[in-house]
């Protein structure tokens, strides 16, 4: 009878693992986007977005620089190009063409007025669009289009 119960008992421990790596397995997989732009102003570009982001340096060496938004959610790294240690595909520098970021903000307007008063250039003056939401552009060190945004709630 103790046989009997030990199987059974064994039997619903494995099936229980089983049906558990089952439910695992339709997990969708963790993943993270880290944009990365390779390029001589590393040391620009760390002013750029921990002045006015607020973004946090993750790790800084000689040729590396990631940094993270303020929520740590996000995160923007920076590489010096022709570097030894890496692979020829992370040699060419970034030419300031065909890349944007967009930057979502709770309150689009505030953050306008504190570039504003630091002078800084913008690309696109704030404006409303049809579908709703506000926006403003400027331009990071790299020529990396940076699109500020307030996006409008769902409707």
């Amino acid at each position: 009878m103790k046989k009997h119960l030990i199987i059974m008992l064994l039997s619903a421990i494995a099936l229980d693992v089983f049906s558990q790596q089952k439910l695992n397995t339709n997990k969708t997989p963790v993943m993270k986007l880290n944009a990365g732009i390779v390029t001589e102003k590393i040391s620009e570009s760390k002013a750029f977005y921990t002045s006015l982001f607020n973004f946090g340096v993750t790790f800084e060496n000689e040729f590396y620089l990631l940094l993270h938004s303020p929520d740590k959610k996000s995160e923007i790294s920076f590489l010096l190009p022709n570097h030894p240690s890496q692979q020829p595909l992370f040699h060419k520098p970034f030419q300031g063409q065909g890349m944007y970021l967009t930057i979502e903000v709770d309150n689009v307007d505030e953050i306008y007025k504190f570039f504003k008063k630091k002078n800084i250039e913008m690309k696109i003056d704030i404006r409303n669009e049809s579908w709703g939401d506000r926006h403003f552009a400027i331009e990071d060190p790299n020529g990396v289009g940076i699109d500020v945004v307030t996006y409008a709630p769902n409707n």
